[in-house]
């Protein structure tokens, strides 16, 4: 039985989807249903139930996807063993990201990273949430950091730290003479927000609703599209916002804006999205753990 047989049974067992498993493998639809019914045909039986564009394991399918996972957690072992052997950490990564994560947060941890590690080569793709979690779990990106919340059987959920949001405005401004602040305190003052399907917008307006305030009593006077866009209006004396802290220590450095806590605090959850297998490849382990001890704040080792 060839390899690449089970590889394309293992993928379309673990997404459940034809279309998604072809996309990881970088191959053909056809071609990965023809392998399937090869195995089908060796072992003379049938793997998949297909009823109403839903796809489910069966009886025996089940059985050999316990066995695959344990056949490509050993080839993991296997090359994990072989890659500590002779040092070798020059596969590209790449790395999936929203814009706020890839703009604000990314920079100085890959630089530190890369000075660690400077055989290895990093890419960026940018997306917002769920675009991440699509591009790790179809092999086009090999780590995701994201925002919001993931629900897939096929991808590794870890929590990476946690993001604190503030209330940003004018040094001088009389709202941040109370630290921490309250958000109905905050809402005593023109208010600048990100548009319409922002997840920094979906996590203001849940923490809103949480605390019971009633959002018609927002004085919105702009909505933009993007976090530069915010500060700089913020900075022009045009109201107040809500924005992470870590998108802030330029403008904090600098005087151009200030920043207080909001109570009770509103944090919200990024995220280390992998695909869900028994080992990493040693290069998005590395990556992984010098990311989880970044955000530990022991930085590097």
């Amino acid at each position: 039985m060839s390899d690449r047989r089970l590889k394309a049974f293992y993928t379309v067992a673990r997404l459940l989807n034809f279309t998604k498993a072809a996309k990881a493998l970088h191959l053909t639809q056809p071609a990965v249903t023809f392998q399937i019914r090869q195995l089908e045909d060796y072992y003379k039986v049938r793997l998949f139930d297909r009823r109403h564009n839903r796809i489910t394991l069966t009886e025996p399918g089940r059985k050999m996807y316990e066995y695959a996972e344990k056949v490509f957690r050993l080839y993991g072992e296997m090359e994990a063993e072989m890659t500590r052997l002779v040092g070798d950490l020059s596969s590209p990564v790449t790395v999936g990201a929203s814009n706020t994560i890839a703009v604000y947060m990314l920079p100085r941890l890959l630089r530190e990273f890369c000075l660690e590690h400077p055989d290895m080569s990093l890419r960026m793709k940018i997306s917002n949430t769920e675009g991440v979690a699509d591009m790790v779990e179809n092999g086009t990106a090999d780590l995701g950091i994201v925002e919001g919340p993931v629900d897939s059987r096929s991808l590794h959920v870890e929590m990476y730290k946690m993001d604190e949001l503030v209330a940003i405005a004018l040094p001088s401004h009389p709202l941040l003479s109370r630290v921490p602040v309250r958000i109905r305190e905050v809402l005593d003052y023109p208010f600048i927000i990100r548009e319409e399907g922002s997840g920094t917008r979906e996590v203001i307006m849940n923490y809103l609703k949480r605390q019971r305030v009633n959002t018609d009593r927002m004085d919105i006077v702009m909505e933009l599209g993007s976090l530069d866009a915010i500060k700089g209006a913020v900075e022009a004396g045009m109201g107040v916002s809500i924005l992470s802290r870590e998108t802030l220590h330029k403008e904090l450095e600098l005087g151009t804006l200030g920043c207080a806590s909001l109570t009770p605090p509103l944090t919200r959850k990024l995220s280390l999205v992998s695909i869900n297998q028994p080992h990493q490849p040693p290069v998005v382990s590395a990556l992984m753990n010098f990311m989880l001890r970044f955000a530990s704040g022991t930085g590097v080792a």
